[in-house]
């Protein structure tokens, strides 16, 4: 053999020897995050912190969405693409709490970690995990510091109930029954919306979680009831758009309380200026990087999250945020909460 051709065999083979060594330590376990649609300022602070928290652990992020709120058909198919993809496990904050379970199933057959944020699957334990606000009590925040604000006017209130959309997820119809206790209201069915029979509910209207909807749906309650004095919305964006139909019709001088969930930075920034009179603050970074944690561990060691027992779940908090306080309902003011939106 030629010196040359010698000199070029042992080079390769001492080339693809350390390409072998090396490449381990550089090939970074995918992930996934999946929320229900890209716009909303919640999903992207989610998005935000499962990149840094991606990032920091050396993970490869992928995130996916729904074209709107409520598009399974778009979840199920990232969900397709991280199984082919061989990745370890995602965080997904479902479009539908119960659609989506046959595919989570498929995923968790398939060996990845699935953890639900902010919207528990129906049923909860179809995931390996789940990482939420209470959103229930987060209801009830709100529901109870209407009440409480309102005295004795709160027996003969007119509320409007600006829902999620009619399939109801569980960060839908938890909410809104969440408030409804609050404020003194015979839930029913604690699973569903609707059924109640208090003469103080003029009605729900679905908003799509998005700012024209909540207008939409509020003009539509306005209707039906001029004398709404009392406003529950799914979250901020669509609380800015009811208020837009109030104000339409002269109703922005602090006759109507509005109330929401969230404390996003735009949403603690409304309740500073009036828009909103309380909101129950949740923390969507924190939920997304925890879970990004979660996997990370997952993929070292096979160890899989730990969950409140009792609740079924991990509560990352919620913390009513106004700048009217009530008395036995403990608060935080807007200066405080634009401090910690969204942590």
């Amino acid at each position: 053999m030629k010196r040359t051709t010698l000199r070029t065999s042992v080079f390769a083979a001492a080339a693809a020897a350390f390409v072998a060594f090396v490449a381990p330590a550089h090939a970074a376990e995918i992930v996934g995050l999946i929320t229900k649609t890209e716009g909303n300022p919640f999903f992207v602070k989610m998005r935000e912190g499962a990149q840094t928290k991606a990032q920091e652990l050396g993970l490869e992020l992928r995130t996916a969405a729904g074209k709107f709120d409520g598009d399974n058909d778009s979840q199920v198919a990232a969900i397709e693409n991280l199984i082919s993809a061989g990745a370890k496990g995602f965080a997904i904050v479902p479009s539908d709490s119960s659609a989506i379970v046959p595919t989570i199933k498929k995923a968790r057959d398939a060996g990845l970690l699935v953890i639900v944020l902010d919207t528990p699957l129906d049923p909860m334990d179809a995931a390996d995990a789940t990482f939420a606000t209470d959103n229930f009590k987060a209801g009830e925040l709100i529901g109870t510091w209407a009440k409480d604000t309102l005295g004795d006017k709160a027996a003969d209130a007119k509320i409007a109930f600006l829902d999620l959309a009619a399939n109801q997820p569980t960060v839908d119809y938890l909410r809104d029954q969440g408030f409804m206790k609050g404020f003194g209201i015979d839930i029913k069915d604690p699973k569903r919306y609707g059924d109640e029979d208090d003469a103080r509910i003029c009605g729900h209207e679905m908003t799509g979680g998005a700012e024209d909807g909540g207008r939409t749906a509020m003009e539509t309650l306005l209707q039906k009831c001029p004398d709404i004095n009392v406003v529950y919305t799914i979250n901020e964006p669509a609380a800015a758009g009811a208020y837009e139909a109030l104000k339409a019709l002269g109703k922005d001088d602090g006759s109507v309380l509005v109330t929401s969930i969230d404390g996003g930075c735009p949403g603690v920034a409304n309740v500073k200026a009036g828009v909103i009179g309380a909101t129950s603050q949740q923390y969507p970074l924190k939920m997304a990087a925890m879970a990004m944690e979660a996997i990370a561990k997952f993929a070292k060691d096979g160890t899989k999250p730990q969950v409140d027992p009792k609740l079924g779940f991990l509560d990352t908090g919620a913390t009513l945020i106004t700048d009217k306080p009530v008395k036995g309902v403990e608060s935080i003011t807007s200066e405080e909460g634009a401090k910690l939106c969204w942590g």
